[in-house]
């Protein structure tokens, strides 16, 4: 497993990084512990959670996905071999159950955040702590047509790096970061840090896969000019590139099968998308197993790039990533959970990286 540098900060994170949301819900803890062995024993440092999973977000399995991580680490005594990263939830509709509604980014506020996930995950320190999304109203979880509320009651965002910077300051936090972010909100973030002598943002987690490649468009100059790297989930944009919910299929138990609601990848236009690229996939005699074997060739070329800091792989189970069928051997297997379910950044090049994977 290589390894790559969070932003400036000298923490080294694997290019993988296991995005835990569904411990808890679609997973047990035995289930969670056993993706975090088979990650760790194959290279991967790099951990994801956020204080409101289990996904999706309810008061029965809030601080769920923690706990689970945090279990894990105590079992194993190898929390200073570990990277942790975990967010503080962003305001919104139908969370009044995380920290009583308190999710604006306050200094009160982030430091109760902190405190909680600290006391689930059995830890005293979080490694990179991250915004879940912005305070204010911007375009993201596939939102377009930004509409302006110049009346919205916000925290600063001098006051939010003020606040995150406190945590670091106290010891509880090394490193910080956003998510869901737009250009503006990341360039103001870094500007502020600057300006007022304040820790910069290390990262950005955002979504980048081949429906939703608007990382390229403002995001990505950014992430290579100040050195502030992508973690990119949903690279497989929630199962959809995968090609099992093509022609109406929902299989038991998958994620859109489950919750159908979240239909960001399964509109027309993403439907039309995923159908030609399985196309161009058959065209060059890929199948989807020997897709997913290719697909290390082209995992590795695409994290050369060095914007691109880590991939969140969101794994439900484990039984492919195993060894399967599939021709991959043993270094391997940590990057064949990533392209199997959920994660590698496969770049746009898709016709030349086929046609390079056929040889």
């Amino acid at each position: 497993m290589q390894m790559n540098e969070l932003g400036r900060t000298g923490l080294k994170v694997s290019r993988l990084c296991l995005g835990t949301m569904t411990f808890g819900e679609q997973n047990t803890q035995a289930e969670g512990h056993r993706q975090l062995d088979m990650a760790f024993e194959n290279g991967v440092n790099f951990i994801d959670t956020a204080e409101m999973y289990s996904f999706p977000g309810k008061p029965e399995t809030q601080g769920a996905t923690e706990k689970i991580i945090g279990a894990w680490m105590k079992a194993k005594a190898n929390r200073s071999d570990v990277i942790v990263a975990t967010k503080i939830t962003g305001p919104g509709s139908g969370l009044k159950h995380v920290r009583g509604g308190r999710l604006g980014f306050t200094r009160e506020n982030v430091a109760e955040a902190v405190d909680l996930s600290l006391q689930r995950l059995g830890t005293d320190y979080i490694d990179l702590y991250q915004t879940h999304w912005p305070e204010r109203p911007a375009n993201y979880f596939g939102k377009l047509d930004y509409v302006h509320d110049e009346a919205a009651d916000l925290t600063p965002m001098e006051e939010q790096l003020d606040a995150l910077a406190a945590q670091v300051k106290a010891g509880k936090v090394r490193a910080i970061g956003i998510s869901n972010e737009t250009p503006w909100g990341m360039m103001k973030f870094l500007e502020i840090a600057e300006r007022a002598g304040l820790p910069r943002i290390a990262s950005i987690q955002n979504p980048y896969n081949l429906i939703c490649r608007t990382f390229e468009v403002g995001l990505s100059e950014i992430a290579i000019r100040e050195d502030c790297g992508l973690l990119a989930y949903s690279p497989l944009a929630f199962g959809a590139l995968t090609g099992k919910y093509l022609n109406g299929q929902k299989p038991d138990n998958s994620r859109h099968h489950l919750f159908p609601q979240f239909s960001r990848y399964f509109k027309p236009n993403g439907i039309k998308a995923t159908e030609s690229y399985m196309r161009l996939a058959r065209d060059h005699g890929l199948g989807r197993d020997a897709l997913i074997g290719k697909l290390e060739v082209v995992y590795r070329r695409a994290i050369e790039d060095h914007h691109f800091t880590a991939a969140v792989a969101r794994p439900v189970g484990v039984q492919i990533a195993d060894g399967g069928n599939h021709a991959v051997g043993p270094p391997a297997k940590a990057v064949q959970v990533a392209l199997v379910e959920g994660s590698g950044r496969v770049v746009s090049k898709v016709g030349f990286v086929l046609k390079q994977a056929k040889k």
